[in-house]
């Protein structure tokens, strides 16, 4: 446990539990307890073994102790059930890592049984150590095995370590003749460490994959069977159960005499959709040459058992390539390099700081090297941004394959700036794009900067909160009819939308990317990723990103069985006398196919440095484009120099660059950490008698509406990773459970006054969101246990100030309780002037889309706008005028334009905007009131 010393802490610290041993199949051996118990005690996601394995060796090591140093018997250790719970865990757990492996367990169980308590403390002290990442163990060496002293000489090495899987039915013997191989294979030249963990089963690789974060590459034998012997926790089996099913029979699997080979190449496709990063190798003996041509696109390598020393070699290459950054490389190097700067850059080589009297902290402070990496991409040394052709190039080729993107760009001014390069590839004047108008400001921008025609979609309203959810399918789906019905269809470019949104509410992108394309298969769509870049290095939330989705698209239009079903389905939706669509509810009610020739066309915008590691600005533009290479890529070139500096920024591309190397080699294990955290957040503010009396953590019912989730679990992770796995598959919308929306009515003040005078003022907690009773904490991959345990122990003293009836008295901020707000307001209208045509045979089939950009200019012009303040405002809307707004306003929180240019401004806007108490509103001026266009204008 983090910060904490185990010798020293109480039983009551600890709770480890059984990844063995779980719900299905009891607790042998262990004292019954309650159901209640057990799923409290349940951390559910056996992906987190990580602390499930780091615990129950702390806990161990402390209880252990404690009886060595009280002179304990052994009926002292029988009637502590933790103990052996926490022994049956780490014998299942060690099998899927490498280390000291089961057998060193047994023999920790066996010196317990017999009352050595002392000699099971020094080997229990041994693998905390090594956990925690200490190389001096408690005992002297002259105590130490010589398999233990191999073992702490090989944790010496502080080279990067991996760890390698090998699926093989083998004996316990093998196992040992394959680690002294290894060790053999070994030069101290070699830039990387590796071990082997040694698996006998499919369904104990699949545990492995989903449990061991250090895995880089798995190695298939043919003779491994399919079965776990192992008694795993229900959730861990559904959860290998969900990855099996959820994996395709590969119709191209070669038949006799190669009989395993169906086997092979189901668990090597259930690791690849599983954990895309591990690298696959084959090592077989007959028939090497026919599974080599079957098998290479599915393996990176096949080879015969004896060549064990070039599987090591292409181990070792293969990690080298996720380990290069060639963009920070050439930095470094250049930094290290003597140079005379002749260009415009005086801070460059630190030549106007370095000896200066007056800035020299400012080299204290940052630092010499962050000088030395400064050039110019005109200096010819370093590589260009606008025009990439070496190092530059191949960072941005390696994070497409790190993100599964066709082509990836780097962008240094943030996805704000990377959003408008994508609408500016991609939409002319006058092309309609449909928008979620909950989305960030920076495409409300950028669609005025295209001249395309804006046709808002509405997120459901989560009033209680005052903040949006996510555009309902179906209300896309209605809208695209809308416009075939009216023969405006093909004017439809894009789509718009946000995954996942700032508050987590996540998007099925496959879903609807599919059904779209069904309407109109010539679709662009840009998902807006900025808060979900983490996403793709989860086996579970990485299926609900936009890069994935266009990936399994795209391969399953290309299958048969999609063209079958596909022309079933169009004889529902077509007259097959007249060729009239079905009505609009049929269209509605089908899970709609694309037509097999339909272009996949997707777009991603990451902000890298909210979610992975980047410095500040550092963005991504992720593209899935068919029709790139065919004409868009010449599109994509001019928005991006439109918008791309001449000078950018070389840290921001440095770390770039290393931020997808960290993801790469160990995304897996940061991400799991990051959502186990949350869940133990949230848990801990659900059940601390104190906490769930102030705060409410709010769940998938809170934020999501019943009509848009199969799965009854509100918050899915808490029961576990196969929970959660079925609700990211079956419902509409999903929460992202490192975001943990607490609502904070009871403690009498609003989301801003407990954001700063509370959290950030008084204990240096910083949050970035809140609504009017509401707070976001987010949990990221760089976040700490420790962190955790500060929040929830910031919470408890805040939850003690605000139910204290004294404390209350002495503290004027607390007694004014937040307001309620009024509902939030829907997206008006454009006014007449600048919306679009209303159709004479029938007014009512106007359709939403309006002209962001003349109504923009036009109130850019003093001659064309007056300002008017709220109270006058509100008056002549009460008198029945539709005043128009003149350009964004922009209210941080809810941080969305309430107002757009040319947007009919109602009661409801004003309603919400007087009730809004923030100390940021873009585009509005307190002391001068609204910019509204000028009747006159609009008249003329």
């Amino acid at each position: 446990m983090t910060g904490i010393d185990s010798d020293q802490a109480t039983a009551q610290e600890f709770e480890p539990t059984d990844l063995g041993g779980g719900r299905r199949h009891g607790r042998v051996g262990a004292p019954s307890t309650p159901r209640r118990a057990q799923l409290e005690r349940d951390p559910g996601m056996p992906a987190s073994t990580w602390r499930l394995r780091s615990d129950a060796w702390e806990y161990l090591k402390f209880a252990i102790k404690r009886l060595a140093v009280s002179g304990g018997d052994f009926s002292m250790i029988a009637e502590d059930g933790e103990v052996w719970r926490s022994l049956r865990s780490l014998k299942t757990i060690e099998l899927y890592w490498a280390g000291f492996g089961q057998r060193y367990v047994e023999e920790i169980t066996d010196l317990l049984s017999n009352g050595e308590f002392d000699r099971a403390h020094d080997m229990i002290t041994r693998a905390v150590n090594r956990l925690r990442g200490t190389t001096v163990p408690d005992t002297g060496e002259d105590d130490l095995t010589e398999d233990e002293r191999a073992e702490l000489k090989d944790r010496q090495d502080t080279r990067p370590r991996f760890e390698v899987l090998i699926v093989d039915e083998t004996t316990e013997g093998g196992r040992d003749e394959l680690h002294t191989d290894l060790l053999k294979l070994r030069n101290a030249s070699d830039q990387f460490i590796y071990d082997y963990v040694i698996v006998p089963t499919a369904d104990d690789a699949v545990a492995a994959a989903l449990t061991n974060p250090n895995l880089l590459a798995c190695v298939i034998r043919p003779g491994f069977t399919d079965n776990t012997r192992e008694v795993l926790s229900r959730d861990l089996r559904d959860s290998i159960e969900f990855a099996h099913t959820s994996t395709k029979e590969s119709p191209t699997a070669p038949m006799s005499p190669l009989n395993s080979v169906r086997r092979v190449l189901r668990l090597a496709d259930t690791l690849a959709n599983l954990r895309p990063e591990l690298d696959l190798y084959l090592m077989a003996g007959a028939h090497i040459e026919s599974l080599a041509g079957a098998l290479t696109h599915r393996f990176r390598r096949v080879f015969r058992r004896e060549d064990q020393f070039e599987l090591h070699l292409s181990l070792l290459r293969r990690i080298q390539h996720l380990y290069d950054t060639p963009f920070f490389d050439a930095i470094r190097e250049h930094a290290r390099r003597p140079a005379g700067v002749f260009h415009a850059l005086p801070v460059s080589r630190g030549g106007s700081v370095v000896g200066s009297k007056w800035i020299g902290d400012f080299v204290d402070f940052y630092g010499l090297n962050l000088l030395l990496a400064e050039s110019s991409a005109t200096s010819g040394e370093l590589d260009s941004l606008l025009a990439p052709v070496h190092t530059l190039k191949k960072a941005q080729s390696l994070a497409a394959r790190a993100y599964g993107a066709k082509r990836t760009y780097f962008v240094t001014n943030g996805t704000s700036t990377a959003n408008k390069i994508v609408h500016q590839a991609v939409v002319s004047p006058d092309e309609v794009v449909m928008v979620d108008r909950n989305c960030h400001k920076s495409h409300h921008h950028a669609l005025m900067l295209t001249g395309a025609r804006t046709a808002y979609l509405e997120a459901y309203p989560l009033n209680d909160v005052a903040f949006y959810g996510a555009v309902p399918l179906n209300r896309i789906k209605q809208l695209l009819l809308d416009y075939r019905a009216a023969g405006r269809l093909d004017e439809v470019r894009m789509i718009t939308l946000t995954n996942c949104t700032f508050d987590g509410i996540v998007y099925d992108p496959y879903k609807v990317m599919s059904e779209c394309l069904a309407i109109k298969p010539d679709l662009v769509f840009l998902w807006d990723e900025a808060w979900f870049a983490f996403a793709r290095f989860h086996p579970v939330t990485r299926k609900r990103t936009a890069m994935v989705a266009a990936e399994t698209l795209e391969e399953n239009l290309a299958t048969n069985a999609h063209a079958a079903a596909y022309r079933e389905q169009q004889k529902r939706l077509f007259d097959p006398e007249t060729g009239a669509p079905a009505p609009d509810s049929v269209w509605l009610e089908e899970d709609l196919l694309p037509p097999p020739d339909a272009t996949i066309r997707v777009y991603a915008t990451q902000s890298t440095h909210k979610t992975l590691t980047a410095l500040r600005q550092g963005s991504m533009i992720h593209v899935y484009d068919q029709e790139f290479s065919a004409g868009a890529e010449e599109a994509f070139h001019e928005a991006y120099m439109t918008h791309t500096s001449t000078s950018p920024n070389y840290q921001i591309l440095a770390s770039l660059d290393l931020g997808r190397r960290q993801v790469e080699m160990e995304g897996f294990a940061l991400v799991q950490k990051q959502l186990d955290l949350a869940m133990s957040l949230s848990s801990a503010i659900a059940r601390h008698p104190l906490l769930k009396k102030t705060f409410k953590v709010l769940t998938a019912a809170d934020l999501i509406p019943e009509e848009y989730r199969v799965t009854e679990r509100t918050m899915p992770l808490r029961d576990g990773l196969s929970t959660m796995w079925d609700a990211w598959v079956r419902d509409e919308f999903v929460v992202d459970p490192s975001r943990i929306t607490v609502e904070i009515s009871g403690t009498g003040v609003d989301g801003d006054t407990f954001k700063h005078e509370h959290l950030m003022d008084r204990y240096g907690i910083q949050v970035n969101k809140t609504s009017r009773n509401t707070v976001l904490f987010m949990t990221n991959i760089g976040t700490s246990r420790s962190a955790v345990a500060y929040l929830i122990e910031v919470l408890v003293k805040l939850a003690g100030k605000f139910t204290d009836p004294h404390e209350l008295q002495e503290q004027d901020a607390l007694t004014e309780p937040a307001a309620v707000m009024p509902p939030l307001p829907d997206f008006s209208a454009f006014a007449p002037d600048y919306a679009a045509e209303v159709p004479a045979d029938d007014p009512s089939k106007q359709l939403p889309d309006g002209d962001l950009r003349t109504a923009y200019y036009a109130g850019l012009r003093r001659q064309n706008i007056e300002h008017v303040l709220p109270h006058e405002l509100r008056r002549r809307v009460e008198n029945g005028e539709q005043p128009v707004s003149a350009g964004f306003v922009t209210p941080y929180p809810p941080g969305f334009p309430v107002l757009v240019p040319g947007q009919v401004i109602t009661a409801e806007v004003l309603d919400f905007m007087s009730a809004l108490d923030t100390r940021e509103i873009h585009g509005y001026d307190s002391r001068q009131g609204y910019r509204v266009i000028l009747k006159e204008v609009l008249e003329s």
